[in-house]
């Protein structure tokens, strides 16, 4: 029997011990879907490359708690459903911070976004250190995780 012939759950096991190229054979069988499903989260194309992508290194980290009971696909969901929230999260924080257009919205897509004039550039300075202020008063269990998050591009795992 090939591998592209095995259950997912005989995958997950030959993984387990070792086999990467039975983990290839899952992310090879499941990538089309799982794409999928990330596009109905993430708009633009190569950040849900990026997303599935993710996805699949935390799927592999955490193969060891994949419970077999469940499918493997629903598994790889609801994964891949936390890394867009973690997603949306970041570019939230990213445009709270430095005022960005969400370059999905379809304002943002259906205008160029000009120049900003003198006073939008100074309205803008001023929200980034009102926001500034508002994240140095914030306690270090609070403030660590959201600079971690922002800067770093860190999970809030």
């Amino acid at each position: 029997m090939t591998l592209e012939e095995e259950t997912d759950a005989d995958l997950v096991l030959r993984a387990l011990d070792g086999e990467d190229r039975a983990f290839t054979t899952l992310m090879r069988r499941h990538n089309p879907p799982l794409y999928g499903f990330v596009r109905r989260y993430v708009a633009d194309a190569d950040a849900a490359v990026d997303v599935v992508q993710e996805t699949f290194v935390a799927a592999w980290k955490a193969l060891a708690r994949f419970d077999g009971q469940r499918a493997f696909p629903v598994w790889l969901r609801a994964i891949a459903l936390n890394k867009c929230r973690d997603r949306a999260r970041r570019l939230a924080v990213r445009r709270l911070i430095l005022g960005e257009k969400d370059e999905q919205s379809p304002e943002a897509q259906a205008q160029p976004d000009p120049a900003p004039d003198g006073e939008e550039a100074t309205v803008s300075a001023q929200r980034r250190a009102v926001i500034q202020k508002a994240i140095d008063r914030l306690p270090i269990k609070l403030k660590e995780p959201l600079l971690l998050t922002y800067f770093d591009e860190l999970t809030q795992q």
